[in-house]
Parts: structure tokens; C-alpha cells; sequence
């Protein structure tokens, strides 16, 4: 017989039934899979003995490998702004395929904004919107682009609230749309040389900074607030969501609003980072930020999920796609093997809800 004692309001509490916090359960998955590149690079012949994310040779001040740590974490946190967004639309029980070419398409437009005049001396060779559009304040671009990214996330949430058309469908034609808009901003050439106040936006160590400064404003805005009540609420059942007065329509298109602007935001550090844009920037995002949230333990069927678990999600992410790369593993069979760990996050994720249902 289980031991029980009583709980709030004289119900009983079955200590046998308590379950470690699914964060943790990433977080152990992401020391585990460290472990696993570390033997790897002991007892691959071809490795020399290397080590993962330690410094075995002096090559730096501290017991970690920096460099490959940097990269790790510069990797996940472009994509991983988009996540933030795409955990939100998750947890709706939604989907975003659109945020990908909604990265390239932001990117070609706010750089178009971000221009300066004079490039090594000389006038700028590329102008795309003409000389009015030099040297504008850093805010002008950015205000742009996430102007767009709402505009997206309107028509976005507002075909899937008020006609019912299936998320898939309706981010997937604005997935085309998009990729359409990123190609014929400029006819497919790039847009460069953009302003140091634009630059400095992505430069560095910035797209981390950005990253955990957003995660924090959405965990707050998920765990403490109304906005994040409803949104649970309505992945967990709409029809109950919308019997207890929440306007499920409104708050659809506001979600996916959200998402759209982190995605947009997102394509405002990626062209700062690399100053440029090219209508090809994005690819395969979307589909990379809904891995970094399934492995986050974000449920796809709606209700349940954490900004806490996608960035751990999104750290565990980077360490296998560098790990790949570690171990020299060519790209094609590292498309395949990533696969497979969404397919396996996917698995565990429906297991787990049904061990979840059979305790209760």
C-alpha cells in the first residue's frame, strides 16, 4: 500500500507518483550525450585521443575548450530565438513551418533599411532603396523588421483562428510566400555593407546575449502571466479554454504574432552577424527550432511544454550537431541521424504521456 499523506484541500498525496521535472531529465540527456563525444574521442582510432569540450593539451586558461564551446552556443542562438516563438505555437497546439523563409525574407528587407552611404570611401556600390535610406538609425531597421514579422503572424494566426485551416497548411503557404518575397526583394542578389550601429547587433558574443535576455522575457511571460495561462489553457483543451471565457481567437493570433516578430528578430542578428542578407537565409530553420522545442520535451499535441526545457532542448541540439562535426561525420549522414533524434524525441514524448495517463 502507498504511503500517503494528506494534501491541499484534504486530498491525498502518493509520494510513488512524483516524477523528476522534465528539464532535468534534458539536462541529463545533455551531460550524457558530452560523455558519449568524450569516449568517442578516446577510442576512435582516428580522433588522437582528442577531447570534446575539455582542454587536454594547455592550450587555454581554464579546463574547457572555449572555442568549440563559443560555437556551440553562437549555433543554437539565432535558431534558438525562433524556438522561443515556435515553443509558444507548439504549446497551442499549433505549428509554424513559416519562421524559416520568414528569416530570409526579413533579412533582404531590414538590411535594405541598414545601408551605409559609403563603403571603404566610396559610395555605396548596391543601394537597394536609394540614397534616402543611408546611414538611418539603428532602430529604424529593426522597427521594420519586426513590423513585418507581426504582419506575417497576423494573417498567419488570423487563417488558422477565423477559418479553421489547419496550422500545417497555412504556415506552409506563407512558407512559400515568404521564400517568394526573400527572392523578389532584390532579384536574388544580396544586400550588403550595412551601418556599425546595425553591425554591432550581431556582433560578437550578442545573438547569446539576445537569446537568454528573450528566453528570460518569455518564461516570465509564460509562468506568470495571463498571456501564459491562456495559451496552456488552449493547447490543453480549447473548448474548455473558450467555455471559461478566454477569446481563443484573439489570443491564436496573438501567439503566432509573437512568433513571427522572434523569427523576424531573429533575421535582424543573423544579417547583423554576418553583414549581409541573402534570400537563401533561413533554410531549414523552422524546421531545426521545432526540433530544438520537441527536445525540450514541448508536447506537440498541445498543453504542455517550458522555455527552460527549449533552450535546454536547443543546448542539446548544439552539442550533437558539433559533436557530429567532431567526429568528422559527413553531412549527409548527420541530416539523417538528426532525424532520427526528433523522430526518438517524438517517441519518448508519447510514451511518456502515456505513462502520465496511467498513473493518474
Amino acid at each position: 500500500m502507498s504511503d500517503t499523506s494528506q494534501g491541499t484541500g484534504g486530498l491525498a498525496f502518493d509520494s510513488k507518483k512524483r516524477s523528476w521535472p522534465n528539464e532535468l531529465n534534458i539536462f541529463f540527456a545533455l551531460i550524457i550525450i558530452v560523455v558519449i563525444f568524450e569516449i568517442l574521442g578516446q577510442t576512435l582510432p582516428y580522433m588522437n585521443d582528442q577531447s570534446f569540450l575539455f582542454d587536454t593539451r594547455d592550450r587555454f586558461d581554464t579546463i574547457f575548450n572555449e572555442a568549440r564551446l563559443r560555437i556551440i552556443i553562437l549555433q543554437v542562438s539565432i535558431i534558438g530565438i525562433i524556438a522561443l516563438g515556435v515553443t509558444q505555437v507548439i504549446i497551442t497546439a499549433g505549428i509554424d513551418l513559416s519562421s524559416g523563409p520568414l528569416v530570409g525574407a526579413t533579412a533582404m528587407i531590414v538590411m535594405s533599411f541598414a545601408q551605409t552611404e559609403l563603403v571603404n570611401g566610396n559610395l555605396n556600390p548596391n543601394p537597394v532603396l536609394g540614397t534616402w535610406a543611408f546611414d538611418l538609425p539603428v532602430l529604424i531597421p529593426v522597427i521594420v523588421g519586426l513590423a513585418f514579422g507581426a504582419f506575417i503572424g497576423a494573417i498567419n494566426g488570423s487563417l488558422i483562428a477565423y477559418t479553421r485551416i489547419p496550422p500545417f497548411i497555412a504556415t506552409l503557404g506563407m512558407f512559400l510566400i515568404c521564400r517568394g518575397i526573400a527572392q523578389a526583394w532584390t532579384r536574388g542578389k544580396p544586400v550588403s555593407f550595412p551601418t556599425e550601429g546595425y553591425a554591432a547587433l550581431g556582433k560578437g558574443m550578442m545573438p547569446v546575449f539576445w537569446f537568454l535576455a528573450l528566453a528570460i522575457l518569455c518564461h516570465v511571460l509564460l509562468r506568470y502571466t495571463l498571456y501564459g495561462k491562456h495559451t496552456y489553457a488552449i493547447g490543453s483543451n480549447e473548448d474548455a479554454a473558450r467555455m471559461s471565457g478566454i477569446n481563443v481567437q484573439r489570443h491564436k493570433v496573438l501567439v503566432y504574432m509573437i512568433a513571427s516578430m522572434l523569427a523576424a528578430f531573429a533575421a535582424v542578428i543573423l544579417s547583423s552577424k554576418n553583414l549581409t542578407a541573402q534570400s537563401g537565409m533561413g533554410i531549414f530553420y523552422e524546421l531545426y527550432a521545432i526540433a530544438m522545442a520537441v527536445i525540450g520535451g514541448v508536447s506537440l499535441t498541445g498543453g504542455r511544454g517550458s522555455i527552460v526545457g527549449t533552450v535546454l532542448g536547443a543546448m542539446v541540439f548544439g552539442v550533437i550537431q558539433s559533436g557530429f562535426t567532431y567526429i568528422k561525420l559527413d553531412a549527409f549522414y548527420q541530416l539523417m541521424a538528426m532525424g532520427g533524434i526528433i523522430i526518438s524525441a517524438v517517441v519518448l514524448d508519447k510514451m511518456r504521456q502515456e505513462r502520465a495517463l496511467l498513473r493518474s
